[in-house]
């Protein structure tokens, strides 16, 4: 989750898959990148649940368990599988085996990124979610 609009279809589908296993969900924040002698946040930290806030309620009305985790976004150039790599290190390191990535996600985090990086490591199975569905805003006009 990076704290976009976007972050809701992949929840909503995150919660789908983990309520049919019967699975709790790992929902790692993507955030900035670290700034040089500055102290990572916790996973249980105030900025991790502002980031993981949009996925909070629901995962509460479906009943899942879950457990925060932080990716942050590579310094400089890295390349651009670079990104997707560090996303899949920290879903790897908790276990996961299945990750769901929006579609229209973050630039160097979309889910087609996200699955060559899969291809190239060798997993985790990468499931897109689809964007926002896009609604015009409507003028609010006070009655004549």
């Amino acid at each position: 989750m990076a704290d976009r609009l976007d972050d809701v279809p992949v929840v909503d589908e995150a919660v789908r898959l983990a309520v049919a296993r019967g699975a709790p969900l790992l929902l790692i924040a993507v955030l900035p990148p670290l700034l040089p002698r500055s102290v990572a946040p916790r996973p249980d930290g105030a900025t991790v649940r502002a980031v993981l806030g949009r996925a909070l309620p629901r995962l509460a009305r479906a009943g899942i368990g879950y457990q925060p985790a932080v990716c942050h976004r590579p310094a400089g150039q890295g390349g651009r599988l670079c990104a997707a790599k560090g996303l899949l290190d920290v879903a790897v390191a908790h276990g996961c085996s299945w990750l769901v990535v929006s579609r229209s996600g973050p630039t160097e985090l979309d889910a087609s990124t996200v699955m060559e990086a899969a291809a190239i490591r060798g997993g985790p199975f990468i499931h897109a979610a689809p964007p926002m569905p896009w609604a015009p805003l409507v003028e609010h006009r006070p009655p004549a």
